[in-house]
Protein backbone atom coordinates (compact mmCIF):
# COMPACT_ATOMS: atom_id res chain seq x y z
CA UNK A 1 0.00 0.00 0.00
CA UNK A 2 2.90 2.31 0.83
CA UNK A 3 4.34 1.72 -2.60
CA UNK A 4 1.23 3.13 -4.21
CA UNK A 5 1.29 6.31 -2.15
CA UNK A 6 1.15 9.54 -4.11
CA UNK A 7 2.63 12.86 -3.04
CA UNK A 8 2.13 16.41 -4.16
CA UNK A 9 4.62 17.81 -6.61
CA UNK A 10 5.05 19.56 -9.91
CA UNK A 11 6.80 18.49 -13.04
CA UNK A 12 9.44 20.78 -14.55
CA UNK A 13 7.87 22.76 -17.41
CA UNK A 14 10.09 21.13 -20.10
CA UNK A 15 9.70 24.24 -22.23
CA UNK A 16 8.39 27.79 -22.00
CA UNK A 17 10.91 30.03 -20.27
CA UNK A 18 13.09 26.94 -19.98
CA UNK A 19 14.26 27.53 -23.55
CA UNK A 20 15.44 31.01 -22.52
CA UNK A 21 17.38 29.31 -19.73
CA UNK A 22 18.92 27.03 -22.37
CA UNK A 23 19.80 30.08 -24.49
CA UNK A 24 21.43 31.78 -21.50
CA UNK A 25 23.40 28.64 -20.62
CA UNK A 26 24.42 28.36 -24.29
CA UNK A 27 26.00 31.83 -24.24
CA UNK A 28 27.60 31.08 -20.86
CA UNK A 29 29.37 28.03 -22.33
CA UNK A 30 30.49 30.13 -25.31
CA UNK A 31 31.97 32.80 -23.03
CA UNK A 32 33.57 30.36 -20.60
CA UNK A 33 34.58 27.06 -22.18
CA UNK A 34 35.12 28.30 -25.75
CA UNK A 35 37.20 31.27 -24.60
CA UNK A 36 39.23 28.94 -22.36
CA UNK A 37 39.96 26.66 -25.31
CA UNK A 38 41.06 29.59 -27.45
CA UNK A 39 43.65 30.68 -24.89
CA UNK A 40 46.02 28.09 -26.36
CA UNK A 41 46.10 30.17 -29.56
CA UNK A 42 47.94 32.87 -27.58
CA UNK A 43 50.69 30.45 -26.48
CA UNK A 44 53.04 31.07 -29.39
CA UNK A 45 52.70 34.84 -28.91
CA UNK A 46 53.37 34.52 -25.19
CA UNK A 47 56.43 32.36 -25.81
CA UNK A 48 57.88 34.88 -28.21
CA UNK A 49 57.06 37.98 -26.15
CA UNK A 50 58.13 36.64 -22.75
CA UNK A 51 60.83 34.21 -24.02
CA UNK A 52 59.37 31.22 -22.15
CA UNK A 53 58.97 27.54 -23.03
CA UNK A 54 55.85 25.38 -23.53
CA UNK A 55 55.54 24.30 -19.91
CA UNK A 56 55.69 27.91 -18.67
CA UNK A 57 52.94 29.18 -20.95
CA UNK A 58 50.84 26.06 -20.37
CA UNK A 59 50.38 27.15 -16.75
CA UNK A 60 48.07 29.92 -17.96
CA UNK A 61 45.59 27.46 -19.47
CA UNK A 62 45.99 25.22 -16.43
CA UNK A 63 45.21 28.03 -14.01
CA UNK A 64 42.11 29.11 -15.93
CA UNK A 65 40.73 25.56 -15.99
CA UNK A 66 41.84 24.78 -12.45
CA UNK A 67 40.36 27.94 -10.94
CA UNK A 68 37.12 27.44 -12.89
CA UNK A 69 36.72 23.94 -11.52
CA UNK A 70 38.25 24.51 -8.10
CA UNK A 71 35.81 27.35 -7.35
CA UNK A 72 32.79 25.55 -8.86
CA UNK A 73 31.43 24.73 -5.37
CA UNK A 74 31.61 28.46 -4.60
CA UNK A 75 29.43 29.12 -7.64
CA UNK A 76 26.97 26.48 -6.42
CA UNK A 77 26.97 28.00 -2.93
CA UNK A 78 26.23 31.51 -4.18
CA UNK A 79 23.59 30.12 -6.55
CA UNK A 80 21.90 28.18 -3.74
CA UNK A 81 22.13 30.87 -1.05
CA UNK A 82 21.42 33.95 -3.19
CA UNK A 83 20.40 33.05 -6.74
CA UNK A 84 21.89 31.75 -9.95
CA UNK A 85 21.23 35.17 -11.47
CA UNK A 86 23.46 36.91 -8.91
CA UNK A 87 26.21 34.31 -9.30
CA UNK A 88 26.37 34.60 -13.10
CA UNK A 89 26.27 38.41 -13.17
CA UNK A 90 29.04 38.63 -10.56
CA UNK A 91 31.09 36.01 -12.41
CA UNK A 92 30.70 37.81 -15.73
CA UNK A 93 31.98 41.04 -14.20
CA UNK A 94 35.06 39.34 -12.69
CA UNK A 95 35.89 37.42 -15.88
CA UNK A 96 35.65 40.54 -18.02
CA UNK A 97 37.89 42.53 -15.64
CA UNK A 98 40.43 39.69 -15.67
CA UNK A 99 40.72 39.64 -19.46
CA UNK A 100 40.94 43.44 -19.71
CA UNK A 101 43.71 43.56 -17.08
CA UNK A 102 45.53 40.75 -18.91
CA UNK A 103 45.91 42.97 -21.96
CA UNK A 104 48.29 45.14 -19.89
CA UNK A 105 50.49 42.20 -18.78
CA UNK A 106 54.20 42.84 -18.33
CA UNK A 107 55.19 39.31 -17.36
CA UNK A 108 53.96 35.74 -17.50
CA UNK A 109 53.40 35.81 -13.74
CA UNK A 110 51.07 38.77 -14.20
CA UNK A 111 49.04 36.66 -16.65
CA UNK A 112 48.95 33.82 -14.11
CA UNK A 113 47.11 36.12 -11.72
CA UNK A 114 44.79 38.03 -14.07
CA UNK A 115 44.08 35.62 -16.91
CA UNK A 116 44.53 32.47 -14.85
CA UNK A 117 43.04 33.17 -11.43
CA UNK A 118 40.74 36.20 -11.77
CA UNK A 119 39.19 35.18 -15.10
CA UNK A 120 38.94 31.57 -13.93
CA UNK A 121 37.11 32.67 -10.78
CA UNK A 122 34.61 34.61 -12.86
CA UNK A 123 34.03 31.60 -15.09
CA UNK A 124 33.51 29.40 -12.01
CA UNK A 125 30.73 31.63 -10.67
CA UNK A 126 28.95 31.49 -14.05
CA UNK A 127 29.37 27.92 -15.24
CA UNK A 128 27.88 25.68 -12.56
CA UNK A 129 24.77 27.78 -11.68
CA UNK A 130 23.85 28.18 -15.36
CA UNK A 131 24.14 24.44 -16.02
CA UNK A 132 22.17 23.58 -12.87
CA UNK A 133 19.29 25.86 -13.94
CA UNK A 134 18.76 23.80 -17.11
CA UNK A 135 18.26 20.68 -14.99
CA UNK A 136 15.66 22.50 -12.90
CA UNK A 137 13.55 23.48 -15.91
CA UNK A 138 13.73 20.17 -17.83
CA UNK A 139 13.02 16.52 -17.13
CA UNK A 140 11.71 14.52 -20.08
CA UNK A 141 13.86 16.48 -22.56
CA UNK A 142 16.74 17.03 -20.18
CA UNK A 143 19.47 15.44 -22.32
CA UNK A 144 18.37 17.38 -25.42
CA UNK A 145 18.25 20.64 -23.44
CA UNK A 146 21.73 20.01 -22.08
CA UNK A 147 22.95 19.05 -25.55
CA UNK A 148 21.82 22.39 -26.96
CA UNK A 149 23.12 24.37 -23.99
CA UNK A 150 26.53 22.68 -23.95
CA UNK A 151 26.90 23.01 -27.72
CA UNK A 152 27.85 26.62 -27.05
CA UNK A 153 31.33 25.33 -26.30
CA UNK A 154 31.65 23.85 -29.78
CA UNK A 155 30.00 26.70 -31.65
CA UNK A 156 32.08 29.20 -29.72
CA UNK A 157 35.29 27.33 -30.52
CA UNK A 158 34.36 27.11 -34.21
CA UNK A 159 33.74 30.85 -34.45
CA UNK A 160 36.25 32.22 -31.95
CA UNK A 161 39.34 30.22 -33.01
CA UNK A 162 39.81 31.92 -36.40
CA UNK A 163 38.47 35.24 -35.05
CA UNK A 164 41.03 35.25 -32.23
CA UNK A 165 43.80 34.45 -34.71
CA UNK A 166 42.72 37.39 -36.88
CA UNK A 167 42.50 39.67 -33.84
CA UNK A 168 46.05 38.73 -32.87
CA UNK A 169 47.30 39.44 -36.40
CA UNK A 170 45.56 42.83 -36.62
CA UNK A 171 45.66 44.12 -33.03
CA UNK A 172 48.39 41.99 -31.39
CA UNK A 173 47.71 39.68 -28.47
CA UNK A 174 47.04 42.65 -26.17
CA UNK A 175 44.27 44.00 -28.36
CA UNK A 176 42.79 40.52 -28.78
CA UNK A 177 42.58 40.04 -24.99
CA UNK A 178 40.98 43.48 -24.58
CA UNK A 179 38.30 42.66 -27.16
CA UNK A 180 37.67 39.26 -25.53
CA UNK A 181 37.15 41.07 -22.24
CA UNK A 182 34.35 43.11 -23.77
CA UNK A 183 32.85 40.00 -25.35
CA UNK A 184 32.86 38.06 -22.07
CA UNK A 185 30.97 40.90 -20.34
CA UNK A 186 27.88 39.51 -22.07
CA UNK A 187 27.78 36.97 -19.25
CA UNK A 188 26.09 39.65 -17.17
CA UNK A 189 23.24 39.74 -19.70
CA UNK A 190 22.96 35.95 -19.59
CA UNK A 191 22.65 36.08 -15.82
CA UNK A 192 19.61 38.32 -16.12
CA UNK A 193 17.84 35.56 -18.10
CA UNK A 194 18.16 33.00 -15.29
CA UNK A 195 14.76 33.54 -13.71
CA UNK A 196 14.16 31.22 -10.74
CA UNK A 197 11.44 28.64 -11.30
CA UNK A 198 8.23 29.32 -9.37
CA UNK A 199 6.26 26.28 -8.22
CA UNK A 200 2.65 27.09 -7.39
CA UNK A 201 0.33 24.89 -5.41
CA UNK A 202 -2.35 24.98 -8.11
CA UNK A 203 0.17 23.46 -10.52
CA UNK A 204 0.70 20.47 -8.25
CA UNK A 205 -0.22 17.05 -9.51
CA UNK A 206 -0.12 13.59 -7.90
CA UNK A 207 3.18 11.92 -8.63
CA UNK A 208 4.26 8.35 -7.89
CA UNK A 209 6.92 7.88 -5.24
CA UNK A 210 9.37 6.53 -7.85
CA UNK A 211 8.90 9.51 -10.17
CA UNK A 212 12.19 10.53 -11.75
CA UNK A 213 11.82 14.27 -11.49
CA UNK A 214 9.60 16.36 -9.33
CA UNK A 215 9.76 19.07 -6.72
CA UNK A 216 7.84 18.81 -3.50
CA UNK A 217 5.47 21.65 -2.67
CA UNK A 218 3.94 22.57 0.61
CA UNK A 219 0.23 23.19 0.38
CA UNK A 220 -1.06 26.39 1.91
CA UNK A 221 -3.30 26.02 4.89
CA UNK A 222 -4.98 28.33 7.34
CA UNK A 223 -3.21 27.60 10.61
CA UNK A 224 -3.49 29.69 13.75
CA UNK A 225 -2.22 29.69 17.30
CA UNK A 226 -0.29 26.66 18.44
CA UNK A 227 -0.60 25.02 15.04
CA UNK A 228 1.32 27.93 13.51
CA UNK A 229 4.04 27.68 16.16
CA UNK A 230 4.34 23.92 15.61
CA UNK A 231 4.50 24.43 11.87
CA UNK A 232 7.25 27.06 12.22
CA UNK A 233 9.22 24.75 14.49
CA UNK A 234 8.89 21.89 12.01
CA UNK A 235 9.92 24.18 9.16
CA UNK A 236 12.97 25.34 11.12
CA UNK A 237 14.06 21.77 11.78
CA UNK A 238 13.36 20.89 8.17
CA UNK A 239 15.60 23.71 6.89
CA UNK A 240 18.36 22.66 9.29
CA UNK A 241 18.10 19.05 8.15
CA UNK A 242 18.06 20.12 4.52
CA UNK A 243 21.25 22.10 5.05
CA UNK A 244 22.90 19.06 6.64
CA UNK A 245 21.72 16.83 3.80
CA UNK A 246 22.94 19.16 1.03
CA UNK A 247 26.08 17.10 0.44
CA UNK A 248 24.68 13.76 1.56
CA UNK A 249 25.19 12.42 -1.97
CA UNK A 250 28.94 12.26 -1.27
CA UNK A 251 28.27 9.02 0.62
CA UNK A 252 26.55 7.37 -2.34
CA UNK A 253 28.69 4.56 -3.85
CA UNK A 254 27.43 5.36 -7.36
CA UNK A 255 28.59 8.96 -7.03
CA UNK A 256 31.99 7.94 -5.64
CA UNK A 257 32.64 5.69 -8.64
CA UNK A 258 31.50 8.45 -10.99
CA UNK A 259 33.83 10.88 -9.20
CA UNK A 260 36.80 8.57 -9.73
CA UNK A 261 35.95 8.35 -13.40
CA UNK A 262 35.76 12.14 -13.66
CA UNK A 263 39.23 12.47 -12.11
CA UNK A 264 40.75 10.23 -14.78
CA UNK A 265 38.78 11.95 -17.52
CA UNK A 266 39.92 15.42 -16.44
CA UNK A 267 43.54 14.25 -16.48
CA UNK A 268 43.43 13.70 -20.22
CA UNK A 269 40.60 15.61 -21.86
CA UNK A 270 42.22 19.06 -21.85
CA UNK A 271 45.57 18.07 -23.42
CA UNK A 272 44.42 17.84 -27.06
CA UNK A 273 42.76 21.25 -26.83
CA UNK A 274 45.97 22.75 -25.45
CA UNK A 275 48.43 21.08 -27.81
CA UNK A 276 46.56 20.46 -31.06
CA UNK A 277 47.46 23.85 -32.54
CA UNK A 278 51.13 23.75 -31.39
CA UNK A 279 51.41 20.16 -32.69
CA UNK A 280 50.00 21.17 -36.06
CA UNK A 281 52.46 24.05 -36.30
CA UNK A 282 55.30 21.70 -35.32
CA UNK A 283 54.57 19.30 -38.21
CA UNK A 284 54.47 22.14 -40.74
CA UNK A 285 50.80 23.15 -40.87
CA UNK A 286 50.23 26.88 -41.43
CA UNK A 287 48.88 29.20 -38.73
CA UNK A 288 45.45 29.64 -40.33
CA UNK A 289 45.09 25.92 -41.05
CA UNK A 290 46.15 25.07 -37.49
CA UNK A 291 43.53 27.44 -36.09
CA UNK A 292 40.99 25.98 -38.52
CA UNK A 293 41.56 22.55 -36.96
CA UNK A 294 40.21 23.98 -33.71
CA UNK A 295 37.24 25.35 -35.63
CA UNK A 296 36.52 21.93 -37.13
CA UNK A 297 36.79 20.37 -33.70
CA UNK A 298 34.38 22.96 -32.37
CA UNK A 299 31.68 22.60 -35.02
CA UNK A 300 31.72 18.79 -34.79
CA UNK A 301 31.54 19.19 -31.03
CA UNK A 302 28.14 20.78 -31.64
CA UNK A 303 26.94 17.73 -33.57
CA UNK A 304 28.03 15.48 -30.71
CA UNK A 305 26.26 17.65 -28.14
CA UNK A 306 22.92 17.70 -29.89
CA UNK A 307 22.80 14.22 -31.46
CA UNK A 308 23.85 12.41 -28.27
CA UNK A 309 21.49 14.56 -26.26
CA UNK A 310 18.61 13.73 -28.59
CA UNK A 311 19.48 10.01 -28.79
CA UNK A 312 19.79 9.49 -25.04
CA UNK A 313 16.38 11.11 -24.53
CA UNK A 314 14.79 8.34 -26.58
CA UNK A 315 12.81 5.87 -24.51
CA UNK A 316 14.92 2.93 -25.67
CA UNK A 317 18.24 4.56 -24.66
CA UNK A 318 17.29 6.68 -21.65
CA UNK A 319 18.13 3.95 -19.15
CA UNK A 320 21.47 3.29 -20.91
CA UNK A 321 22.81 6.82 -20.65
CA UNK A 322 25.83 5.65 -18.65
CA UNK A 323 26.77 3.16 -21.41
CA UNK A 324 26.57 5.96 -23.97
CA UNK A 325 28.79 8.07 -21.73
CA UNK A 326 31.38 5.26 -21.40
CA UNK A 327 31.42 4.71 -25.15
CA UNK A 328 31.95 8.41 -25.91
CA UNK A 329 34.82 8.79 -23.41
CA UNK A 330 36.50 5.57 -24.56
CA UNK A 331 36.35 6.50 -28.24
CA UNK A 332 37.72 9.96 -27.53
CA UNK A 333 40.69 8.40 -25.75
CA UNK A 334 41.25 5.97 -28.61
CA UNK A 335 41.54 8.85 -31.09
CA UNK A 336 44.58 10.20 -29.26
CA UNK A 337 46.59 7.04 -29.90
CA UNK A 338 46.59 7.71 -33.65
CA UNK A 339 48.23 11.14 -33.39
CA UNK A 340 51.78 9.95 -34.36
CA UNK A 341 50.41 8.89 -37.77
CA UNK A 342 48.82 12.28 -38.47
CA UNK A 343 51.43 14.73 -39.73
CA UNK A 344 49.57 16.74 -42.38
CA UNK A 345 46.55 19.01 -42.34
CA UNK A 346 44.53 16.51 -44.40
CA UNK A 347 45.19 13.75 -41.86
CA UNK A 348 44.60 15.96 -38.85
CA UNK A 349 41.11 16.88 -40.06
CA UNK A 350 39.66 13.38 -39.33
CA UNK A 351 41.21 13.55 -35.86
CA UNK A 352 39.49 16.89 -35.20
CA UNK A 353 36.19 15.46 -36.48
CA UNK A 354 36.22 12.30 -34.37
CA UNK A 355 37.69 13.86 -31.24
CA UNK A 356 35.30 16.80 -31.45
CA UNK A 357 32.26 14.57 -31.91
CA UNK A 358 32.92 12.32 -28.93
CA UNK A 359 34.00 15.27 -26.80
CA UNK A 360 30.66 16.95 -27.46
CA UNK A 361 28.87 13.69 -26.71
CA UNK A 362 30.32 13.11 -23.27
CA UNK A 363 30.27 16.79 -22.23
CA UNK A 364 26.51 16.91 -22.83
CA UNK A 365 26.04 13.76 -20.76
CA UNK A 366 28.08 14.80 -17.68
CA UNK A 367 25.26 16.82 -16.03
CA UNK A 368 22.67 14.27 -17.22
CA UNK A 369 24.51 11.28 -15.73
CA UNK A 370 25.19 13.26 -12.55
CA UNK A 371 21.50 14.12 -12.29
CA UNK A 372 20.59 10.46 -12.77
CA UNK A 373 22.84 9.54 -9.85
CA UNK A 374 22.03 12.25 -7.27
CA UNK A 375 18.67 13.56 -8.46
CA UNK A 376 17.55 17.08 -9.33
CA UNK A 377 17.39 18.14 -5.68
CA UNK A 378 21.16 17.96 -5.27
CA UNK A 379 22.16 18.69 -8.86
CA UNK A 380 23.62 22.14 -8.26
CA UNK A 381 25.76 21.01 -5.33
CA UNK A 382 26.76 17.81 -7.11
CA UNK A 383 27.85 19.68 -10.24
CA UNK A 384 29.95 21.94 -8.03
CA UNK A 385 31.72 18.87 -6.62
CA UNK A 386 32.02 17.25 -10.07
CA UNK A 387 33.72 20.28 -11.58
CA UNK A 388 35.80 20.73 -8.42
CA UNK A 389 37.21 17.25 -9.10
CA UNK A 390 38.43 18.52 -12.48
CA UNK A 391 40.52 21.24 -10.84
CA UNK A 392 43.77 19.47 -9.92
CA UNK A 393 43.98 17.40 -13.14
CA UNK A 394 43.30 20.54 -15.18
CA UNK A 395 46.06 22.31 -13.24
CA UNK A 396 48.81 19.71 -13.59
CA UNK A 397 48.10 17.90 -16.86
CA UNK A 398 48.98 20.71 -19.35
CA UNK A 399 52.32 21.47 -17.64
CA UNK A 400 53.07 17.76 -17.52
CA UNK A 401 52.22 17.59 -21.22
CA UNK A 402 54.51 20.57 -21.85
CA UNK A 403 57.29 18.91 -19.84
CA UNK A 404 56.91 15.76 -21.96
CA UNK A 405 57.18 17.89 -25.11
CA UNK A 406 60.30 19.65 -23.83
CA UNK A 407 61.87 16.36 -22.70
CA UNK A 408 61.07 14.12 -25.67
CA UNK A 409 61.03 16.77 -28.39
CA UNK A 410 57.72 15.42 -29.75
CA UNK A 411 54.03 15.55 -28.84
CA UNK A 412 53.51 11.78 -29.02
CA UNK A 413 53.89 11.09 -25.29
CA UNK A 414 51.52 13.96 -24.43
CA UNK A 415 48.72 12.63 -26.64
CA UNK A 416 49.34 9.07 -25.42
CA UNK A 417 48.95 10.28 -21.83
CA UNK A 418 45.64 11.89 -22.78
CA UNK A 419 44.32 8.75 -24.47
CA UNK A 420 45.36 6.45 -21.63
CA UNK A 421 43.66 8.64 -18.99
CA UNK A 422 40.34 8.80 -20.88
CA UNK A 423 40.24 5.08 -21.69
CA UNK A 424 40.98 4.32 -18.01
CA UNK A 425 38.05 6.56 -17.04
CA UNK A 426 35.71 4.61 -19.28
CA UNK A 427 37.04 1.23 -18.16
CA UNK A 428 36.54 2.13 -14.48
CA UNK A 429 32.81 2.68 -14.98
CA UNK A 430 32.54 -0.37 -17.22
CA UNK A 431 34.30 -2.63 -14.70
CA UNK A 432 32.10 -1.50 -11.82
CA UNK A 433 29.00 -1.97 -13.96
CA UNK A 434 30.03 -5.52 -14.90
CA UNK A 435 30.79 -6.42 -11.27
CA UNK A 436 27.45 -5.02 -10.14
CA UNK A 437 25.60 -6.91 -12.86
CA UNK A 438 27.31 -10.18 -11.87
CA UNK A 439 26.38 -9.59 -8.25
CA UNK A 440 22.76 -9.02 -9.21
CA UNK A 441 22.65 -12.14 -11.35
CA UNK A 442 24.15 -14.18 -8.52
CA UNK A 443 21.68 -12.76 -6.02
CA UNK A 444 18.75 -13.46 -8.33
CA UNK A 445 19.89 -17.02 -8.97
CA UNK A 446 20.25 -17.71 -5.25
CA UNK A 447 16.87 -16.29 -4.38
CA UNK A 448 15.14 -18.32 -7.11
CA UNK A 449 12.27 -15.88 -6.97
CA UNK A 450 10.44 -15.74 -10.32
CA UNK A 451 9.35 -12.19 -9.56
CA UNK A 452 12.96 -10.97 -9.62
CA UNK A 453 14.03 -9.77 -13.03
CA UNK A 454 17.46 -10.81 -14.30
CA UNK A 455 20.01 -8.18 -15.26
CA UNK A 456 20.76 -10.02 -18.47
CA UNK A 457 20.61 -7.60 -21.33
CA UNK A 458 20.74 -4.67 -18.87
CA UNK A 459 24.47 -4.51 -18.23
CA UNK A 460 24.67 -1.13 -16.60
CA UNK A 461 21.15 -0.33 -15.45
CA UNK A 462 21.45 1.09 -11.95
CA UNK A 463 18.67 2.04 -9.58
CA UNK A 464 19.74 5.66 -9.37
CA UNK A 465 16.64 6.94 -7.71
CA UNK A 466 16.36 4.89 -4.52
CA UNK A 467 18.84 6.92 -2.50
CA UNK A 468 17.52 10.17 -3.90
CA UNK A 469 13.97 9.40 -2.85
CA UNK A 470 15.07 8.44 0.62
CA UNK A 471 16.66 11.85 0.94
CA UNK A 472 13.53 13.52 -0.37
CA UNK A 473 11.35 11.62 2.06
CA UNK A 474 13.47 13.06 4.88
CA UNK A 475 13.47 16.59 3.51
CA UNK A 476 9.85 16.70 2.36
CA UNK A 477 7.65 15.01 4.97
CA UNK A 478 4.41 13.49 3.70
CA UNK A 479 1.35 15.59 4.25
CA UNK A 480 -2.02 14.23 5.21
Amino acid sequence: MALEKKKGGVLPPDGGWGWMIVAGCFVVTVCTRAVTRCISIFFVEFQIHFARDYSGTAWIHSLVDCTTMLCAPLGSLIGNRLSCRVAVILGGFLASIGLVLSSFATSLEYLYLTLGVLTGLGFALCYTPAIAMVGVYFCERKALAYGIAMSGSGIGTFILAPVVQLLIEHYSWRGALLILGGFVSNLCVCGALLRPIILKEEEACPLPVDSECEYGVKPHSDLTGKAVDDKLEVDSKQRCLQSMQEYHFLLMPDFLVLAGSFLLLASGCSLPFVYLVPYALDVGVGHQHAAFLMSILGVIDIVGNITFGWLTDRRCLKKYRNICYMFAVGMEGLCCFFIPLLRTFVLLVPFSVLYGYFDGAYVALIPVVTSDVVGTTYLSSALGVVYFLHAVPYLVSPPIGGWLVDTTGTYTATFFLSGFAMISSSLLLFSVAVIRCCQRNQKNSLSKDPKLVSCEGKLCEVDYYTSKKKDLMIIIPATS
